[in-house]
């Protein structure tokens, strides 16, 4: 069946990855739409994706060139694309937002976590983990820029020029030496 064909690109992993795929496009357009609710609902349902790809992939010896990939792919637009865009129109519509300063900022984020999955795909072995990522993993960038959402939204932090340094401090932490310890 080919649900359980290693080489088969729609095998269950790469099916599951392209559910995360799917919730953060949906998840970006809700956000264009003003539906921050529903697009967080559906960044959290893709993060979920992004677990369980790894669980199939590995339990069912799946993981192929392809899938590392595809998986990669599925991190820039759910935990990358997805977030930057969320904070955005977050910040844009809570305040008096400098949209030039706001898109550097997000332009930068974005070239960071692209950069980032590029490095890690560049040492990434089929169907092994590493014991420690090097910098901050995308998913974990992301919800760094969840939490900055709601020191915003929650006035913990209400300064947007704030807020902007510290995505470009998350930025930074993506292509960081720092190590992280994989679950």
């Amino acid at each position: 069946m080919f649900l359980f064909e290693k080489n088969s690109h729609f095998n269950i992993a790469n099916i599951v990855t392209f559910l995360n795929i799917i919730s953060g496009i949906v998840a970006i357009y809700l956000v264009v739409e003003g539906e921050f609710f529903w697009a967080a609902v559906l960044a959290w349902i893709g993060g979920s994706f992004d677990i369980l790809d790894g669980k199939i992939a590995r339990k069912y010896h799946l993981s192929t060139e392809f899938g590392i990939q595809l998986d990669s792919f599925a991190d820039f637009v759910s935990f990358v694309i997805m977030p930057s865009f969320f904070l955005f129109f977050a910040l844009k519509s809570e305040g008096q937002l400098n949209i030039f300063l706001a898109g550097v900022v997000f332009i930068f984020y974005i070239i960071s976590g692209l950069r980032r999955l590029i490095e890690f795909n560049l040492h990434a072995n089929q169907g092994s983990v590493d014991k420690y990522f090097t910098g901050v993993p995308t998913p974990l960038g992301a919800i760094l820029l969840w939490i900055l959402f709601l020191l915003f939204k929650y006035g913990v932090i209400y300064n947007e020029f704030l807020i902007l340094l510290l995505v470009v401090i998350v930025g930074v932490l993506l292509n960081s030496k720092i190590k992280i310890p994989h679950p």
